[in-house]
């Protein structure tokens, strides 16, 4: 099923930032959920949707031929079957020899309604992934094709990326600090406790810029009137010489 857990959640998980939500994971029990050294291919991408999962295995020669048939590899069918929706999830060992995915596929996960695509390693074509519009996360770029290094061996089976655990049709959320997996059984009490969070958070962050702003207006209240007391002071100083020298 390419999606189990409602759209309004999902648009939910979207507002807060993944610190948040890896925070209240935390608070849940659940600590080892935000992928390591993956980031967003460049700067403003943000994506939530339930994962379908490609994973690989080190690729050999008698298993990749020149000819691909795009009815038996593993990697073409994956495009194929992706949801509107959803976000490929890529497990690649970590392996940064090669891309996992370039500009082509890129598109047409994209035509077919992905909303994301994260990698644990690299992507081929990085410039023309970043303008598709398609938000994409990796490790690194490598022009090199993937099955150089890489043979694709199994979908929507359970995988690493970036050093977590994604099972198919866990919600990722990616921002442009990185991408965190929230379990599907998690996501709506996930969703609530971390909007609740941020809204406390804002809450209290606009109650410290009140209290400093009233401290810098106190400030600048005592500088008016140490500024004041000054020229009284001078005045005074001044009326005192000018009553000594009338006097002489």
């Amino acid at each position: 099923m390419a999606n189990r857990i409602g759209e309004d959640i999902i648009d939910l998980l979207l507002l807060p930032s993944t610190a948040t939500l890896t925070s209240v994971m935390r608070e849940l029990g659940v600590t080892n959920v935000f992928m390591h050294r993956v980031e967003p291919l460049c700067s403003g991408m943000k994506m939530a949707g339930p994962a379908y999962t490609l994973r690989y295995i080190p690729a050999r020669q008698d298993l990749d031929t020149s000819v691909i048939d795009n009815l038996r590899d593993v990697q073409r069918i994956g495009i194929e079957e992706i949801a509107p929706g959803q976000v490929l999830v890529i497990d690649a060992r970590g392996d940064t020899r090669a891309g996992t995915m370039g500009a082509i596929l890129a598109t047409r996960i994209y035509q077919r309604g992905a909303v994301g695509v994260v990698t644990d390693v690299a992507f081929r074509d990085s410039p023309v992934i970043a303008e598709i519009g398609l938000p994409a996360y990796a490790v690194a770029l490598n022009a090199n094709t993937n099955k150089t290094i890489h043979h694709p061996s199994e979908i929507q089976v359970p995988i690493a990326c970036g050093g977590v655990a994604v099972v198919p049709n866990d919600i990722i959320v990616g921002d442009g600090e990185g991408v965190v997996v929230v379990p599907a059984s998690m996501a709506e009490k996930v969703a609530e406790m971390a909007i609740a969070m941020e809204e406390k958070e804002d809450f209290l962050l606009e109650k410290k810029n009140l209290e400093l702003q009233i401290v810098l207006q106190t400030l600048d209240y005592m500088d008016m009137l140490n500024l004041q007391q000054q020229h009284l002071i001078l005045l005074l100083v001044r009326c005192k010489q000018y009553k000594k020298l009338s006097t002489m």
